[in-house]
């Protein structure tokens, strides 16, 4: 089983809200979480709650983060970031 980090929708109609979740990467967006790693608020672009020690747990477990997931844990460094090109001068 391969276990995904990403995001699962709330909300109602035009105020989304998202959770990061574990789920096994098999299952639709919406389907069964393992565990719940966080809350995320789109409109306000800040996390709500975030448990970094279980999101690293997962990631030491093999788990593979979403590219929104990422981008919204560069924001709290929990994730390391990828390094960019020198440029040359």
């Amino acid at each position: 089983m391969s276990v995904k980090i990403r995001l699962t929708r709330l909300g109602r109609k035009k105020k989304p809200m998202y959770r990061i979740i574990a789920i096994d990467g098999r299952s639709k967006r919406d389907g069964a979480a393992l565990e719940n790693l966080g809350t995320y608020d789109p409109l306000k672009d800040q996390i709500i709650q975030y448990h970094a020690d279980r999101v690293n747990y997962w990631l030491g477990q093999g788990a593979e983060a979403s590219d929104a997931v990422k981008k919204i844990s560069r924001l709290y460094a929990t994730l390391p970031q990828a390094t960019a090109p020198a440029s040359h001068s």
